[in-house]
Formats: C-alpha cells, sequence, structure tokens
C-alpha cells in the first residue's frame, strides 16, 4: 500500500520530513528556500503540488542530492546556474531507479555513478533546463585529441568496472532557449569509454536545445555538443523534436563516438560558431534522417564528417555552410548511402578547421571523400554548389565512392576552383554527372580512376 504524501509549506516541515526514519512520499504545497543543500534518503520523493507556484530554491550551491529509488517531479528547481540544482550522491552499490519528470531547473542535472556502483535505472519524462554553466566539472571524456564539457543534463556512467551498467530512458528533454544558450554541452551522455562502465539508453528525445562552450578561438583540446552521445553508450532511439543550435568554438550540434541505432532531427540543426559542425560521427551509427536543413555559419564549420565508425544509412533534407573551410560533407571512412534531398552549398574558401584535435586548413568543398573513406552510395536529388575560390566541389581523393546518383548540377563559382576532382588514387564514377566551372575546369583528374564516365557531361 502506498504511503499518503506528506505535505511541506515551509523550510522547517521540509528538513524535519527529510530527517524522518521513513520519509516517504513528500509534497511541496508552495515556495521554499533553501540555503544548503538537502539529500532525499533511499525511497524518498518529492512532487510538487503545481510545478508554477511551488518553486524550489538553493541560493548557495548544490540543490537536490539523489541517493536510490528518489523520485522529483512537478517542480521548478532553482539554483546557481554553475551549480548542481539536482545530482546523485555516490556509494550504493545499487542505486535503483532515478525518476525525474514534469520540472524546469537553473543549474545542472547531473546523473553520474562513479566506483562502487554498479547498477542505476534513470527515467527523465519532460525536462527543461532554463540555464546552466557545466563547464567546470572535471570528469571529462577524452579521445580524438580533445576533451568535452559535460551538459545540462549529465548522464554518465563514470565507473572504470565493466560490470557497472546504467539504464536509461530520457524524454521530452529541452535545453536553453534562442540566443540564451546553457554553457558547456547541452545533453550529454556518456559510458566510463570504449572499456569499462557502459549505458544502455532506451530512447532520447528532445525539444529545443540551445547551446555554447564559450571557448576560445584557435582552441583545439575541447569541445562540446548540443547532443553528445559519448563513447561507452548503445543508443536504441535518438529524436529530436525542436530546433538544435549551438552559438560557439567547437560546439558541434549533433555528435556521437557511442552507438546508435536509429538518429531522427525533425527540426532544423544550425551553428553559428567556428568548427561548430552540424553532425559530427566517430561512432556506429544504423540509420541518421535530417528532415530539415543542415546550417552552419561559422569558419572551418562543416555539415557532416565521418572520420571513425561508420554510418549504415544516412539522409539530409539538405546542407549549406557559410564559412571558409566549411566542407559540406566530408567521408574518411567506408559508409553505406548517402542521400541529400535537395542539395549541398558552401559559401567558403580555404579557412582553417578542428579535425581531430588539431587546427588545419581545408578548402569549403561540397562533397569531399579522403583516403580511408568508402562512399557505397551517393543520391543527390538537387545540386552540389560551391561559391568560393580555390575549392572543389565533388572531390574524391584517395577514396572511394562505388555509386552515385547526382539529378542536379556539380557546380563551381568560384575563381580558381573545379566542379570534379578525382586524385590521389581516388576512384570514383561520374555517370550521367552534369558539371560546370565558371573560372575552372569541369573535371580535373590526377592520379584518380574514374570507373564509369558514361553520360558525363561538361555544362
Amino acid at each position: 500500500m502506498n504511503k499518503p504524501s506528506r505535505p511541506i509549506t515551509s523550510l522547517v516541515e521540509l528538513m524535519s520530513a527529510l530527517a524522518a526514519p521513513e520519509p516517504g512520499p513528500l509534497e511541496l504545497q508552495t515556495s521554499v528556500a533553501c540555503p544548503h543543500s538537502i539529500t532525499l534518503p533511499p525511497g524518498c520523493s518529492l512532487t510538487g503540488a503545481d510545478k508554477s507556484r511551488c518553486i524550489l530554491s538553493f541560493g548557495n550551491g548544490d540543490g537536490i542530492g539523489l541517493t536510490a529509488n528518489n523520485r522529483v517531479s512537478n517542480l521548478t528547481v532553482i539554483a546557481p546556474a554553475s551549480a548542481r540544482a539536482i545530482y546523485t550522491q555516490a556509494g550504493l552499490a545499487d542505486m535503483g531507479t532515478i525518476t525525474l519528470s514534469d520540472l524546469v531547473v537553473t543549474g545542472q542535472v547531473s546523473i553520474i555513478i562513479r566506483s562502487g556502483t554498479k547498477k542505476l535505472n534513470v527515467s527523465v519524462d519532460g525536462l527543461h533546463v532554463a540555464a546552466c554553466d557545466a563547464r567546470r566539472y572535471s570528469e571529462q571524456p577524452q579521445k580524438y585529441g580533445v576533451n568535452v564539457y559535460q551538459g545540462a543534463l549529465t548522464v554518465y556512467n563514470f565507473n572504470g568496472d565493466a560490470d557497472s551498467l546504467m539504464r536509461a530512458s530520457l524524454k521530452n528533454v529541452s535545453v536553453g532557449a534562442p540566443h540564451a544558450p546553457v554553457l558547456g554541452s547541452g545533453v550529454f551522455a556518456s559510458g566510463f569509454g570504449d572499456v569499462g562502465g557502459q549505458v544502455e539508453l532506451d530512447i532520447l528525445t528532445t525539444g529545443a536545445v540551445h547551446s555554447t562552450g564559450m571557448l576560445p578561438y584557435g582552441t583545439a583540446d575541447m569541445i562540446t555538443g548540443g547532443v553528445f552521445v559519448v563513447y561507452g553508450i548503445h543508443a536504441k532511439r535518438v529524436e529530436h523534436f525542436g530546433e538544435m543550435v549551438t552559438y560557439g568554438v567547437n560546439d558541434m550540434v549533433l555528435d556521437t563516438w557511442g552507438t546508435v541505432d536509429e538518429w531522427i532531427a525533425h527540426a532544423p540543426v544550425t551553428s553559428y560558431g567556428p568548427s561548430g559542425i552540424g553532425f559530427v560521427n566517430f561512432g556506429t551509427v544504423g540509420d541518421f534522417l535530417a528532415e530539415a536543413a543542415i546550417t552552419t555559419y561559422g569558419l572551418g564549420a562543416r555539415g557532416f564528417n565521418q572520420y571513425d565508425g561508420t554510418v549504415r544509412n544516412i539522409r539530409f533534407k539538405s546542407i549549406e555552410t557559410f564559412g571558409d573551410g566549411s566542407i559540406g560533407i566530408q567521408v574518411s571512412k567506408p559508409v553505406g548511402t548517402i542521400t541529400v534531398d535537395e542539395g549541398v552549398t558552401t559559401h567558403g574558401s580555404v579557412g582553417n578547421t578542428l579535425v581531430k584535435g588539431v587546427i588545419m586548413q581545408l578548402p569549403a568543398e561540397a562533397f569531399s571523400v579522403k583516403p580511408g573513406g568508402v562512399v557505397d552510395k551517393l543520391i543527390v536529388g538537387g545540386d552540389l554548389v560551391t561559391h568560393g575560390a580555390k575549392v572543389n566541389t565533388y572531390a574524391v581523393e584517395g577514396g572511394k565512392v562505388l555509386a552515385l546518383d547526382i539529378k542536379g548540377k556539380v557546380l563551381a563559382n568560384g575563381e580558381g576552383s573545379n566542379a570534379v576532382l578525382v586524385a590521389d588514387k581516388g576512384s570514383t564514377p561520374l555517370t550521367n554527372v552534369r558539371a560546370s566551372a565558371k573560372a575552372g575546369k569541369a573535371l580535373q583528374q590526377s592520379d584518380g580512376e574514374i570507373t564509369d564516365q558514361t553520360g558525363f557531361v561538361d555544362a
């Protein structure tokens, strides 16, 4: 039989209830200001009678500490942006199930398990983080020459024991607001590493996410993500129903080093900062679909890149980049089918961009395959277009494209720019490709192989 909720109308009542031998369910009836953090004992729940008037605030630091089998729901929780509004405490081998629902939060929501904890189930349904600064936390994934800032919502198995497992369901999460991003990553989920404690993520759904790391220009060893599914994690489904926006240097919009079976973005994916890539895949993705445009505005801000791992099927509505060095699509590992329903357009020339922890110069090509890259099939419903000087629109340099179907044209509009480049033992068909360069060559071949040139037209 469920215990009746105990009504809480003051700080004194709250502290008295938490000190009881068996606190049980607590229901906040009004707003309460706490001068210090509180801890929910195992099995205790804290619910608000009305989220709009039940505000639990912590003016001096962290907020609600969770232990095991806790529920926090129907509340507004306010802590300093640089503090943890809701966080897990260490110590128990089995933390049971932590449930967070219908919450509006200022400060970080930090669900981290560390050494000694073998089990935790996390259920989140309805969470908006209005403001957060997650840049100060020292537990950070490291790989590819970079560290990753934690997020406004952080779900992290930081236990190096391979027997440690976190299971999570994260639904209806939103972060920040237009032109008012959280600082650090937006939504961050990670295991300990490629080995060690793991995370099984059943589902992640989000509304809008707005984030930035506030990194100085030129930083090469730190990145963030609007949504970052890091390593040591298997996500069955990731789905975004709101716009995904990042604003600063090295702020990836969507990024993974882990495994994602299905990933869908229904709304626009946008980045404004240098090296702010639309979608970065260093992991293993089954099917990825971006139903709305991917647009980047910063220097070196690629639309999509595959530098490690693979993706079976990836489909975009369109990709457009505006900065120098901002490649539309770049592949240097084997992938399946890439489909672009409309087209890929770049406006920039040659510029600096971050690649695996190193800043280097790259031309803003629309489509690029580098050594090690193999594309089973490329399908483009519209045009591949570049506007910048000294770039190639369709470039296969050392990699392979096995089949392609470009229904529009391959256009190079910039001074000294070529429409098609096949070089450095790269291999591609150019079947029925219509290519045109205003101030360069329609086709530049240099130690590369064209497997089929039937129907190629210098248009």
